[in-house]
Parts: C-alpha cells; structure tokens; sequence
C-alpha cells in the first residue's frame, strides 16, 4: 500500500504531478530502482525531437522537484522520521537522481539529434521516425562523443546538466512572473500554479534558489543566460506583497548572474534602484534582505573595480551604483548601532577608492571621516589610508577640505584635556592613525599645510597637564621613530643608575652570532631616510620645546620626565646617525635646556635642566654597553674601562696553567685523590672543579697522562663513566646544571686525543665501539634492533645522551680522532643514519656537530645530507654549509662548490634558501670572485636567481661571463619595457609594510628585503666599466632623461606616472656609482630631478625623488653636486657618504599648493542635483515641504507631527497614495541628506506597495517631470516653504528629536487642534545698529 510522505510547509504531491501537488506514492526499493534501471520514455513515441525535448524538459522538472523535496523532508525532519518511512524517502530520492540523469542524458540526445535534423538536407528529413535511422543516430552522437577524453567529457556533461537546469529554473520563473493564482476549484494541468499564496511564494523561493546555487556552482552557465531574462523574471519577487525569503533569494540570483560590465548595465536599464533602497530602509527583522542588497551592491563595486582603467588612478573611475542607492548605503553608515555598518563603511571605502566624485556628491565622504574618528577604531587606520591615497593626486585631492577633513582625525588627541582616562582608548586609536598619516607622504604633506599647524598642535597636547594624555602621546612618538624599547627602559624610568645595571650580565655574543649568522650589519637604509625627515620636521614643529616644557612643570610625573627625557636623548642620537652635520648640531645644541641649566636664578629650573643633561650624558656613555650585541661584530676597545680586568684575567690563566703542567708528584696524587675518583664510583661525590683542573693542566703534560691511565684506575673510571651502556651519564637529566659533565667529557677527549698515549688509551677502551653500537640499534639493516635505544629520540631530548655527538664532533677535529672514527666505523654509521626517515633531529644533530677543517670522511657525510631524500634535511644541510662559509677566514671552495650544487635541487625552497645564503656570502669579494670563476648555470632558477645575477654583474668577469650568454641582452630589454615598473611596485609594497602599524613583524620579509635599495639592473650595471659602455651604446639613458624632462611635473595619466617612477629609480641607481654618476652630469639630471621633487603636484613622486636623490648621495662627488642644489648629504664620523640626503629648505619641499573643493551649487547659490518643478496640489506641495524639513533636525519633530496630521485626516490621506508625491519623496531621500531612521519613516507614510507597476509609474512620472537645474530658477523673492504646527503643549513636549511613532496615540480631536502655518525657511538678514 502506497506511503504518503508530508513535505514541510507543502501541500502533498499525487503521483506524477508537481511537489505541491498532491500525496507521493512511494513504491518499494527495489520497483523504484528497476523502474530506474528501465526508463525507456514510452512517452516520446511518435513526437518530433523538439516535443520530444519539450516533454523531457516538463519531466526533468518533475524529478527535480521530488529530489528537492525529499531532500528538505530528510533535512528539515532529520529525527521524527520512522526509519522505514526514511528508507522509502531515501529510496524515492535515490531514483529521483537516477532518473534526472537518464533524462538528461535522453535530452541531450534528442537535442543532438533536432540539430542534426536542422543542418540535414530536405530530402533525408525522415530519420528519427525509422527505428532504424534512430538508433543509427545515437551511434554516430556517440562515435563523435567518444573522441573526446573523459575530464572534457565530464566537464561537458556537468556544463550541459547545470545549464538544463538552470534554463528550467528560469522557464519557471518567467511562466509565474506572468501569472495569477488559479481559483481552488480550477482543474489542474502541467501549467497549473499552486492555489495558496504561500505555496506560490515558497515556489519561487525554491527555484530562485535551485537556479543561484546552479549559478554559483557553475561560472560558464552565468555567461551563457539571458541576463535580462533572468531579472525580468525575478522581477515580482522583489515586491513588497513577496515574503522578505523571496526577496532575499531575488537579489542573491541576482548577484550570482550578473558577471561582466554588460549585464550590469542591463541591470541599471530595468530602473531597480527603488527595490534595494526600499530593502535598505527596512528595519533589523529583514537582516537577511538587507545582507543580501548590500552583497549585491558590493558585486556592483567589484565589477565598476574591473572595467576601471589604471591611467584614471584610484578614485577617478566610474562605479555601477545610482546615487539613490549610495545615499541609501551611506545612510546606514552614519547609524552607529546598525549591525550592517561596519560593512557599509568598508563598502564606501572601496568606492572612494574608484569613485571619489560620486562619494562627494552623496556625502559619503563626509561619513567616513567621521567613521575615523569617532569608531569603530580597528578600521580606523584603514579608513585613513583610503583618505591618503586620494590625497596624493590633485585630482582626486580636491574632493577634500583642506584643514577640516583629516585635521578632524586628530580631535581624539586634540580635545582630549578634561576628559579623564575614559578617554585614554579612543586617544589610543586615533594616536595609531595619526601614526599612519605620518608615516606617508601624503599625509605627511598634508599635515605640514599651513606651517605644520596640524603637527604642532599635536605636539603641544604634551604642554597640557594631564598626566594619561602625555603618556599616550610619548609613546606614539616612540613607534612614530621607530625607536625600540631597550630592556633597560624600566630600569631608566625608575630612575636606577645606568652604571649599575647589568654589571653581572655580560653580553653574550656567542650565542646572538648563533641565533643569527646572517644578520646585516646595521646598516643605513631607507626607513631611516624617511625617519630623518620625519624627525627633522617634528623637531621644527616644536618637539624638543614640548618636551623640556614637561621637564619645567613642578607638577610632572618623575617618571614621565624620564620619559621625555630618554624620548629626547634618543631623538639626539637619530639625529646625529640620519641627519647632516650641519642640521644635527643644531639639534644637538638643546639651547632652551642649557639655558635652563645655566640660569642661577632660578633653583628649580637650573636643578631640573642640570639632572636632564645629566641623564642624557649617562644615557649616551652607557648606550653602548646597554645595547645588546653592540660589541658583536668587532673586539673589545683596548682603552675601555673593562680592558684592565680582562688582562688581568687572561693573565691569571696563563700563569695557572703554567703552573698545572709543572705540577710536581707529590702535587698531583693531591689532585688525583682530591678528585674522589679513584675513591668512588658515584660521579655525584666527585670533584669537579678538580677534574676540571686536572684535564685542562697536568694532564696535558705526556708523563702525568701516561701516569693517570696506566699507574692508576683514574681514567678506566673516567671513561667508564661515559660509556652509553653503564646508563650513568647517558641516563642523566639535561638540565643546565648536568651540561658542565658533557663539557668535563668534550674536554677530556680532546686531551687524549692530543697525546699519543691517550689515543691508545682511546684505541683499546669500549667507548667508540659502545657508541657504534649504539648507532647500530636505529640501523634498519640491523637484525637486532632495541626497543628502548640510547639515541631515541626521546632520550635525546630529556637526557645527556645528545652530548656523545658534541664529543665525536671534538674527535673530527684532529687527524688522530678521524683516524679512529674510521677504525671503529663511525662513519658509515652516519651514512646509514642519514637514510632514516624518522630521525631528522639525529642527521641534524650530527651535521650540526662534526668538524668540517679536513678533507675525508666528514665532508662526505654532509654532501650526502645535502642529497637526502627528505627536503627538511637538505635545507638544515643547505644553512650548515652557509654558516661555514661565511664563519671561514677565507673563502672556501669546497663548501661554495657544495653550495652551488644546492642551486639545482629539485625543491624551489631549497633553491630559494641557497640563492639567499649565496646572495649574503658574495657580500665578501673573495667569495663572489670564487664563485664567478665556478661559472654555475642559473637560467633555471628563473626569477629566484636573478639577486645571485646582479652580483655576479657587478664584477669584470662575472659580466663578460653574462655577457657571453646572452643574459645582458635579454634581460636589459626585460628591464627596459617591464621589470623597472615591477621594482617601483617591490619597493613601495616594502615600505607600506614596514611604515605600517605593525611592521616588518614577519622574519622572511626582512630576509628578502632588509630596507636597504634592492639590487637594480641598471645601477649594477653601471658598476663595471663594460657595463657603462653596453649602457653608452643602448641609449637607455638618454631616453630616461628625455621622459623625464618630458613627464617630470604630470599629473592625469598615472601609466606615464608609474613610468616616470621606474625611470626616476633606474637612473638614480645608476647615479649612486661613481662610474654612473657621468651620466647624470652629462644630460644635467639632478637639477631637474630637484625640480619635480619640489614642484610635481603627486606627492609620492616627490617620495620617489626624495629617495632618489639619497641615492646619488652614496658617492662623495654626488654629495657635492647635491650641496650645490640644496640638498645635503648625511656623512659618517670618517666623512664617508651614507646615502642619505635630506633638502635644506624642508618647508619648501613638503609643501603643497592650495586648493579649493569643487562646489555643489550654482552662482544662484542652487544645489547642482536635478531639481523638480513645485507640484500644483496645496497637499502634495504641503507634504513635501514636510518631508523637505524632515531633514533639519531643529524642525524635524515638528515636520513630522504635520505629515501625522495629514495622514490620519479622512480628507488629506488620500495624498499618500499619489504616485507623483511618492516620486517626489524618494528624489528627496536621493538627493539630500536623510537618517536611516527618517528614511525608514517616509516609506511607512505612503499606502504604495513597491512592485513592478508601480517602478513603472514612477519612472513615467520621473521622465515628464524631470529638468535642468537652468530650468528651475524661482522667482526673485521667493522662498521655499517651511510647515510648522503649534500645538497645545505641555510641560513634557519636546520638539528637538525625531519620533516616528508620534500621533499614533493621539485621537482625531487632538489631531484637530493642530494648525497649519506657512513660514520662511530662509532666515532674513538684517544688521542691527546699521542703516541699511
């Protein structure tokens, strides 16, 4: 007996109708998937191929619906179901797929076939009615499909599936968008539509959905639709009388299907901006409709961001949005407590970055700025670099007020004096933007207008005596230098002596080396040509005078005026390390805090001006010895403090191992019993120090050696302490107390192995073998493995066991200790080790111990690491071989030649890692002539090994080798038409990360680009005599100069200006070498590089030229030729060029013209919107004035008590259902400022459900009367209308918000006591006390 299944929210389905139909009669399992196994459509016998499909098409819908609904019963009731009611629902949905897939199989072939039809000729017309002539057709189909391979075979089968899918979806959705509901007596057909409103809705809800998730599942069925189709026939879904589901589904269809610029001006043709601004203005219960409107417009956004042309530069596109929705967007941006306004305002951000004019026009500008200021603050930065970018264009840079837009940025710090420490995280953030402006060139620029006004009030927030304030704005200045908090700073600010700090702590040299071999020197670079400038302009901004003012308030924090005072001490040694000599000891001379200092009459002042230098002398005397790895790179000074003691120590060394070795008999049996091991075995009532002692004196000498090992048990015992099979010290915790034993047993080994009688000694004791075997124990090949081995892995970690690689590492040293590592076969041990997979930490281990000083056995082992299977090995081997390169006092060739055979490994990240250690070893000249004269092949390393090219350039016989093959040629065309637009795009990615909030946090970033001017092809060109002459003959230079001079001052076409960059860098690299600087006073370049680095109204070309013209600092007679010009160069002590240069009129090159945003209204003073006539109808024109005052928030609760009034009045209600009025009222909310809450309540005014013949009206209406603003002048003495009620009020009314629910309590005689008066909305003028 046939099952009726219930679906939810459905009618039930009969056998053979739709879904919604009637009850499912549900067969067994298995007649369900016989009936699928032999589907042979009896249905399509004796119909043409086209009715054929048509039938097919009405079935394939059929089966979708059953497969939809069975699976939402399955979904929606995953627990109430019977579980052989659930078999039957899963048998009904297993055939339901079956079967779509055979009918789309069959529809496939029969559509083959009606093309097959079309093209044949008339006479042949027959085939498809001959049993025959069909089957010979399917033959051919698939004689012609199987020439394909599977993957196109399966990807056309999924394309022609989803698109048959989609175009029944759309079939659906076009027969109902012209439909009315059937009556519940109408007899049904395959045509007939649900009876029930809801039904219908959740019908199209369901197709809307099937045909988005076929869209987005499938990109190329989004490009075959119809697009208009498709929104044609979504069309009355996004009506007011659909539910808020269809509505939803409506525009997440629509998002998916429109994919290109075309479809999107399809879109705008069929006027649907009034349903997303309807949608925009619901309240919070339609937050998925809202969702999916604002999803929508950001589709529009992405598609305006992908037709926008590079030469129009950010914010000077076009975006694909109406201002009617802008303004809608914009409205809920400005409400602080909408869920949606986060994403709004990143919207807006995005299009102010493609549309700058149309984010002016609808007041979008206006919101974001105070988006910055006022919250949320972890978009705050992202907000402003938006604002910087614009900025940075003139065009785009009108669009800003000058000195009330971003200076309203800086009220969070600006207006912060009174307001307690609740106002200490909003401090905070806008401090982090004011971080970002500051470190751009835009917004450095921009804040120096008008004599720096916008710096130097920041900087005076530290004259106000608000104790939370100067700490938040120290701190900035701070990250704003780039200083870094030294470990002694608490030390500092409590006020301890720096003498006295970190007295017992020595630096550690050692291990820093360790940690990081291949750290640069501290080197000048191009964060800090920056940071001089930065400095240089706060500090004429009134920096220092700030701070010393802190220092002479009585009431000042003591530790806060130690702050400043660390602030200034390091902002003196900034100045002395970025700026010139001449600007630095200006700086230097502090004259307000010396005449502090020097003032007798003034005990507080001079007492307060002593202890600040005096804290700044000690900072600078001990800034050295505090400083952490300050000493790493170079030997202690001979005339420190501390050289006396060290003397003194190595002296009592020496004489006390002078003494130890001429140790008398009697002396050293002391010292032998003194040790406690020839009393006991238990290594815990041993003497260490003695031991030590011991090994490190009389040991050394042969006699007391051959003493120690052969007249006593001494060293049997010793040595039987290491033994891995005793477990005494391989079984001891590794703890930093026990390592002093692996140094007794490192130390012991080398003392034997230094004599021959201890090599014998070693020769004939079990250790080496012990060791050998327990290698062994890891061996696969070993038949006898352990099931708890000495070097497991875990005892290599807790225990001393990982020491016994540390002493074999001592043994391979010396040529008598490989001797016995070969006798005792520890070597092949290692080879056998090196091909366990599991035991990377033992290989690492190994390679990280064994000395590598000898030709043998153990550089084998490391080029067999370098070859392992497992990339983790061969990158640690790769690192060991680039720590030994460059730890070696001359340039080895052996471990470059192993080096160099990494370049070719199979892995790209072990190629990278081999490239950047060779990159840093070729910094010494020994090693890149070395590995120039190797003549290794690096085209296959791509663009990973052109760094390693450009070093090898740099030399005579490194370009010939390049030059020979080719490379210089082709890659100099490369340069010339793209690699020089790619490096302004590397360099200026590089300092946006590093100038950003949280820095170059991230290690590899800094490995790849450490800050100084990366390498450029033609400045290491210009290194080489040759280079120079191949440059000389190309003619590249001079058609650098030429597009220079020509393009120096453009500002519209931001290809040329990119353009311009990349020449302005090539020919500033080549001018930082002495060969290439000739070639910049040839064509006379660098004045007129000064030139555009004052005048070019692009502000970051002016960086481009600030950076540049650095560069042609680096060399002394670029330094020269830049004084000359008004730029001075920064010097070290020697006089040695840094590459740093810094313009001696800073005002004038920070600079920027000034100018005024363009105007939104006429010379009458009328607004550029289009305006419309004033409607004839006293109500309609009544109303809208309302409306119009809706927007002034003085007037605005008034307003709206007067459109109360009219609507509840049985004879003025009627004008909210005027088309022409409601017209009017959505231009108003289009074209002038409105808050969310009142656009909300304008719509609940009309009694106008928004479908699709009331958009078609209102475009009607909007075609007739629309005009020109010339068209629209009133007559002289008119004035716009303003209606205010007066109403009885009582002692509670307030009149200054807007309540949209008022009058809704009021009855029909209160409403009647409201008057209607007109009055002038434009005040008069009148001057009082003057005769007009």
């Amino acid at each position: 007996m046939p099952i009726a299944v219930p679906t939810p929210d459905v009618a039930p389905r009969r056998s053979g109708e739709d879904l919604l139909g009637g009850p499912v009669n549900v067969p067994s399992s298995t007649l369900m998937v016989e009936a699928a196994k032999g589907y042979d459509f009896p249905e399509l016998e004796g119909k043409e191929p086209q009715q054929q499909a048509e039938v097919l098409v009405h079935s394939l819908e059929v089966e979708n619906r059953i497969k939809d609904g069975a699976e939402n019963l399955l979904e929606l009731h995953p627990n109430d179901l019977q579980e052989s009611l659930r078999k039957q629902v899963e048998s009904e949905l297993l055939t339901a797929r079956k079967k779509i897939e055979a009918i789309t199989k069959k529809l496939e072939e029969v559509r083959g076939l009606a093309r097959g039809l079309r093209k044949k000729p008339a006479g042949i017309n027959a085939i498809g009615k001959s049993g025959t002539s069909h089957m010979s057709g399917k033959r051919k189909a698939f004689s012609l499909s199987s020439r394909k391979s599977r993957e196109d075979l399966a990807e056309r089968d999924d394309f022609r599936t989803s698109m048959t899918l989609a175009m029944t979806q759309i079939t659906r959705l076009t027969r109902w968008s012209g439909s009315t509901l059937v009556s519940p007596g109408s007899p049904r057909g395959s045509s007939t539509l649900p009876v029930d409103e809801q039904e219908f809705d959740f019908s199209r809800f369901e197709a809307m959905e099937t045909l988005a998730s076929v869209l987005k599942r499938n990109t190329r069925v989004r490009y075959e639709i119809d697009v208009v189709e498709v929104i044609k026939a979504i069309i009355p879904c996004l009506a007011d009388t659909s539910s808020k589901e269809s509505r939803t589904a409506a525009y997440r269809l629509l998002r998916y299907a429109l994919v290109d610029a075309e479809a999107v001006e399809r879109f705008h043709e069929l006027e649907l901006d009034w349903y997303i601004v309807r949608s925009l203005a619901r309240d919070n219960k339609h937050h998925l409709e809202k969702e999916q409107a604002l999803l929508l417009i950001r589709s529009l956004v992405d598609i305006g961001n992908s037709i926008l042309e590079r030469r129009t530069g950010a914010g000077c596109g076009s975006v694909p949005v109406s201002e009617s929705v802008m303004r809608a967007v914009v409205a809920i941006a400005e409400q602080v407590e909408d869920p949606f306004r986060g994403i709004c305002l990143v919207t807006l951000t995005e299009i102010l970055l493609l549309d700058t004019e149309l984010m002016y026009r609808t007041g979008g500008i206006r919101v974001l700025i105070q988006a910055v200021s006022d919250g949320p603050p972890e978009l705050g930065p992202l907000f402003v670099t938006a604002f910087l970018f614009i900025v940075d264009a003139p065009r785009t840079r009108a669009y800003m007020r000058p000195d009330v837009d971003l200076e309203n940025v800086l009220s969070g710090i600006t207006d912060a004096y009174g307001k307690g420490e609740d106002h200490a995280d909003k401090m905070k953030a806008c401090a982090k933007i004011v971080q970002v402006m500051l470190r751009t060139w835009s917004g450095l620029m921009y804040l120096c207008m008008n004599d720096m006004m916008a710096i130097r009030a920041t900087i005076d927030t530290l004259r106000i005596p608000s104790l939370q304030t100067r700490e938040i704005i120290l701190d900035m200045f701070f990250d704003l230098l780039n200083i870094k908090t030294p470990e002694w700073y608490h030390a500092f600010i409590a006020g301890r002596r720096l003498t006295l700090y970190r007295r017992e702590k020595p630096v550690q040299a050692h291990s820093a080396e360790h940690e990081a071999p291949f750290k640069p020197v501290d080197r000048l670079n191009m964060t800090d040509q920056y940071i001089g400038l930065l400095l240089l302009v706060l500090v004429k901004a009134g920096l220092l005078d700030a701070l010393i003012s802190m220092l002479e308030e009585p009431s000042t924090d003591p530790g806060l005026a130690r702050k400043a005072t660390l602030l200034m001490g390091e902002v003196l040694q900034i100045a002395n390390k970025v700026l010139p000599l001449s600007v630095a000891s200006k700086i230097q001379t502090l004259p307000k805090l010396f005449d502090l200092a020097s003032d007798y009459t003034d005990g507080p002042n001079r007492i307060t001006g002593t202890t600040a230098l005096s804290s700044i002398d000690s900072f600078n005397r001990n800034r050295t010895r505090l400083q952490p790895g300050a000493q790493k790179d170079g030997r202690p000074r001979a005339n420190s403090v501390e050289e006396a003691v060290r003397r003194g120590q190595r002296q009592a060394e020496q004489s006390k191992l002078k003494l130890g070795v001429q140790i008398d008999d009697k002396g050293f049996q002391n010292l032998l019993l003194e040790s406690q091991v020839i009393l006991t075995k238990d290594q815990t009532k041993w003497n260490f120090d003695a031991l030590m002692e011991m090994i490190e004196g009389p040991l050394l000498n042969p006699k007391r050696l051959e003493e120690a090992i052969k007249a006593s048990k001494w060293g049997r015992r010793m040595m039987s302490f290491f033994h891995p099979f005793n477990h005494r010290f391989s079984d001891m915790p590794k703890t930093k107390s026990n390592s002093r034993w692996a140094r007794l047993g490192r130390t012991l080994l080398v003392t034997l192995i230094s004599n021959p009688d201890g090599q014998r000694f070693l020769a004939e004791d079990p250790f080496l073998g012990q060791i050998v075997d327990c290698f062994a124990q890891l061996d696969p090949f070993n038949g006898n493995p352990s099931s708890d081995p000495i070097f497991s892995k875990r005892r290599i970690e807790t225990t001393l066991t990982y020491a016994y690689l540390d002493m074999l590492g001592e043994l391979s040293k010396y040529p008598e200790g490989v001797e016995l590592l070969e006798r005792f076969n520890i070597f092949t041990a290692f080879y056998h080790l090196s091909e366990l997979r599991s035991r990377d930490d033992l290989v690492k281990g190994i390679i990280q111990a064994i000395d590598y000083s000898l030709d043998g056995h153990s550089r084998i082992v490391l080029s067999k690491a370098l070859t392992s299977r497992y990339t983790d090995v061969r990158m640690y081997a790769t690192e060991h071989v680039g720590q030994l390169i460059q730890t070696s006092a001359k340039a080895s060739s052996w471990a470059l030649r192993l080096l160099l055979t990494q370049l070719y490994d199979s892995a790209p990240e072990v190629c990278e890692l081999a490239v950047r250690i060779l990159e840093d070893a070729c910094e010494s000249s020994d090693i890149l002539e070395l590995a120039v004269e190797m003549q290794p092949t690096l085209d296959h390393l791509g663009e990973i090994g052109d760094p390693l090219l450009l070093k090898f350039m740099s030399t005579e016989v490194g370009f010939r080798y390049l030059y020979k093959a080719d490379y210089i040629e082709r890659e100099m065309n490369t340069w010339f038409h793209e690699r020089n637009s790619h490096y302004v795009v590397q360099i200026e990615a590089y300092l946006a990360k590093a100038f950003s909030p949280n820095g170059l946090d991230d290690d590899d970033d800094m490995l790849v680009f450490e800050g100084t001017v990366p390498p450029h092809f033609y400045g290491t060109m210009a290194k080489t005599e040759l280079g120079c002459q191949v440059l000389t003959e190309k003619g590249h230079f001079a058609e650098f100069a030429h597009f220079i001079r020509q393009h120096g001052l453009e500002k519209e076409d931001f290809d040329l200006i990119l353009k311009l960059k990349s020449v302005l860098w090539a020919v500033g690299n080549i001018g930082a070498t002495e060969r290439g600087l000739p070639f910049m006073e040839e064509e006379d370049l660098i004045p007129t590089i000064t030139d555009i680095a004052r005048k070019t109204p692009i502000l970051s070309v002016r960086g481009t030229c600030f950076f540049v013209l650095g560069l042609i600092s680096s060399t002394t007679l670029g330094a020269e030729v830049l004084d000359d010009y008004g730029w001075e160069a920064t010097t070290s002590p020697l006089g040695v060029p840094t590459g740093l240069a810094i313009p001696i009129n800073i005002q004038e090159f920070v600079s920027v013209p000034p100018w005024s945003p363009p105007s939104t209204r006429d010379g009458h003073g009328t607004a550029l919107e289009t305006r419309l006539p004033s409607p004839s109808n006293p109500l309609e024109r009544d109303a809208l004035t309302a409306i119009y005052n809706l927007g002034n928030n003085v007037i605005a609760n008034a307003a709206s008590r007067t459109l109360v009034r009219l609507k509840a009045r049985p004879e003025t209600r009627n004008v909210f259902t005027s088309i022409p009025l409601f017209y009017r009222a959505l231009h108003t909310i289009s074209t002038q400022r409105y808050r969310l809450p009142v656009r909300r309540y304008i719509f609940e005014l009309f009694d106008i459900p928004l479908d699709a013949e009331v958009v078609r009206a209102l475009s009607a209406y909007g075609h007739t009367v629309s005009c020109q603003p010339a068209m629209m002048q009133r007559d002289k003495g008119e004035r716009p209308l303003t209606m205010i009620r007066t109403v009885k009020r009582t002692d509670g009314d307030e009149d200054d918000v807007l309540d949209i629910d008022v009058g809704q309590g009021m009855g029909q005689a209160d409403l009647d006591d409201w008057e209607i008066m007109s009055v002038p909305a434009k005040p008069l003028h009148k001057f009082i006390g003057f005769d007009a």
